[in-house]
């Protein structure tokens, strides 16, 4: 089973990232801008899940009050109160597992990219594992904008902390102050100090990771987070 998991991995993410981060780096001949536009083409492929999954986070904000208002209602009978939830999703079209694939598919994807930029940056035969039309037989040189892409690099790493840190401020939705006044119920404080800490960890658990992978995975993993600000900003204002 894992091996044939392990086949199609291969096949399906690994050997075509690394192709077409090789074919990139044969057309630019620059490593960082091939990573730039590999993510580009990545998220523009994943934009209609995380599209998906943005717009059912902000309707998940808009019955909130609803929701809270079953769950005072019912608060004595969980059955009763799943099965009325339940009726509001569908009364209100909101499927709280839309955004479940694009998740889903980010990790074999970053997994996928750690595995190429490793096996790159280790310096093994590239030529053997490339398809017979991508014709590759130098280096690559992982110099960008004075950045080894192969090595962990902290001050970039701080740098996409940060904007993980804007990200989730901006998932988060804005306090009303008519809402602030009112005495918070013990789920409501619970879910505000959830907020916190994802507000908190989430950047922190980052910058710990960044320090201990290849920077070119940093490269990815902020230009995704500076489209998601952006597409975030779209959605929610709309």
């Amino acid at each position: 089973m894992f091996e044939f998991i392990g086949i199609v991995f291969n096949a399906v993410l690994y050997q075509p990232i690394l192709n077409f981060l090789i074919w990139l780096y044969i057309v630019s001949n620059s490593f960082g801008l091939s990573i730039l536009i590999l993510t580009i083409i990545i998220r523009t492929l994943l934009h209609p899940l995380n599209n998906k999954s943005l717009k059912s986070q902000k309707e998940l904000q808009e019955i909130q009050p609803l929701i809270k208002d079953l769950q005072e209602k019912y608060k004595t009978d969980t059955q009763k109160q799943a099965e009325e939830l339940v009726k509001l999703y569908k009364e209100k079209g909101f499927n709280p597992f839309a955004g479940f694939w694009y998740m889903l598919l980010q990790i074999p994807i970053i997994l996928a990219l750690y595995q190429v930029i490793n096996y790159i940056a280790s310096g093994n035969d590239i030529s053997s594992k490339l398809y017979s039309f991508i014709n590759f037989t130098g280096t690559i040189e992982p110099m960008f904008l004075n950045m080894n892409l192969s090595e962990p690099n902290i001050y970039f790493a701080i740098v996409v902390a940060i904007a993980q840190f804007l990200q989730i401020k901006t998932m988060q939705p804005k306090k009303e102050k008519e809402v602030e006044k009112k005495e918070k119920d013990q789920t409501e404080k619970m879910q505000e100090m959830m907020q916190k800490q994802m507000l908190i960890l989430f950047p922190v658990f980052t910058f710990f990771i960044l320090t201990q992978l290849p920077s070119a995975l940093g490269v990815y993993w902020l230009v995704v987070t500076i489209f998601s600000i952006v597409q975030q900003k779209i959605i929610f204002k709309n």
